[in-house]
């Protein structure tokens, strides 16, 4: 089956009363009936925070403002009469209503709004994410397989492995990655080169890359951080989700690229510390790895993402 890839962002918000605020899926989506959280796909470029609640005003009516990051997580669902497996990467926000009035999508993806009591959640048909993010385990939402229903994916822009679907007609990448903040029990930081022929050659980055499809966030990192610097990481906490945008960027060989990625950010515990070494294989985005002190950072070359992210210290 085809593999795509999509990034949403979505909002948890409840009332004075306690309800949640859910929508349902319209017939023109691709489980009708089902029951999520307010959000949907972001536009290449954008910051999941705008989209989220630009998704909001189009779903709901209402007006939101970001209050805090809840969850960052990923599915795969299968879709079987396009031929098509979707890996979806969800940043979910805690979200505020601070205007508008409740309103229902027309010719969309969702087609009622509704602020639902915990006690009735248990009687909806909820997709999977949201169900597990309201604690009540993977849901029972099977995928119809009807061939009205359209794939939400990314058209036109490759996946996060750089392969473009077979219908891409641009050089857009749009990628979510996972990087670390990545600490031993000396409060030494560990930090990677990015290697020659990669969008900022020479200089030192957060480990960590972009998540394969099927994996889940702090699964990826774990991985990075071992392909890449030989160190076994355990994630700690999510500590915030950002975006890049280059559209002007040049791959390897000097391919002109539209980057846009979206990175979530954990912090992660090495407790045993090995000798540094690139377990990647030749050709990676990573030229070596190290440990350093925080005095040895201060004089160090950095990426605006490591420097920003290393402020959470």
């Amino acid at each position: 089956m085809e593999k795509r890839r999509r990034i949403g962002a979505y909002g948890l918000a409840y009332d004075e009363r306690g309800r949640v605020l859910l929508v349902r899926s319209s017939i023109r989506s691709n489980t009708p009936g089902t029951w999520y959280l307010p959000g949907g796909g972001i536009d290449h470029g954008e910051d999941p925070r705008v989209g989220v609640v630009r998704e909001f005003m189009e779903e709901t009516g209402l007006v939101v403002e970001i209050s805090g990051l809840r969850d960052v997580s990923s599915d795969v669902v299968e879709f079987p009469w396009r031929g098509v497996l979707l890996h979806h990467d969800r940043v979910i926000f805690d979200v505020v209503v601070t205007g508008g009035e409740l309103t229902t999508e027309t010719d969309g993806s969702s087609d009622l709004p509704e602020w639902v009591d915990p006690a009735d959640l248990s009687s909806l048909d909820l997709v999977p994410f949201a169900a597990r993010l309201l604690g009540l385990g993977d849901g029972a939402v099977p995928v119809p397989e009807t061939p009205e229903n359209p794939v939400g994916d990314d058209s036109g822009e490759t996946d996060l492995s750089g392969r473009p679907p077979s219908d891409a007609t641009s050089n857009k990448i749009k990628r979510f990655g996972a990087y670390g903040v990545v600490t031993d029990p000396d409060n030494r930081i560990l930090l990677s080169l990015i290697a020659a022929g990669y969008p900022g050659a020479g200089l030192w980055h957060l480990p960590g890359g972009g998540v394969d499809f099927g994996e889940q966030p702090a699964e990826g990192l774990v991985r990075e951080v071992f392909e890449e610097s030989g160190q076994r990481g355990v994630v700690a906490d999510l500590i915030d989700v950002s975006f890049f945008h280059d559209p002007a960027a040049v791959g390897p060989e000097g391919v002109p690229l539209d980057w846009y990625s979206v990175r979530a950010l954990y912090r992660v515990a090495v407790a045993e510390p090995a000798p540094t070494r690139v377990t990647e294989a030749t050709g990676g985005s990573t030229e070596q790895a190290r440990w350093f002190t925080p005095a040895e950072v201060a004089g160090l070359t950095l990426t605006d993402f490591a420097l920003s992210a290393l402020r959470h210290l």
